[in-house]
């Protein structure tokens, strides 16, 4: 079994900062790929960002320049970075990733989702 948990949500001014964290635990042998995709009411889900194990990185182009993603691997764990926000911005955030597990073959999931809000 593999748990994604975040944290980092909340309400920001446009303009403003926050910064977003997802820990991975369970039976992992390694991560293969850590990201994040966002959704908007009535809009489909979306990428956001992703790094692979070896530090590739992708982004929106909505959203480049102004986010980055990086990760811990001892901690398991990615972050984004989210500066200039927008209020275009404001979504449900959902981490997910691609995990080679002890055991158990390979695992792609999303965690909860915590809810950034972007006021004009």
């Amino acid at each position: 079994q593999v748990q994604l948990v975040e944290s980092g949500g909340g309400l920001v001014q446009n303009g403003g900062s926050l910064r977003l964290s997802c820990a991975a635990s369970g039976s992992i042998f390694s991560i293969n790929a850590m990201g994040w995709a966002r959704q908007a009411p009535g809009k489909q889900r979306e990428l956001v960002a992703r790094i692979t194990s070896g530090g590739s990185t992708t982004y929106a182009n909505s959203v480049k320049g102004r986010f980055t993603i990086s990760r811990d691997n001892a901690k398991n764990t990615v972050y984004l970075q989210m500066n200039s926000l927008k209020p275009e911005d404001t979504a449900v955030y959902y981490c997910n990733a691609d995990i080679s597990t002890l055991g158990a073959g390979r695992w792609y999931g999303y965690a909860q989702g915590t809810q950034v809000t972007v006021s004009s």
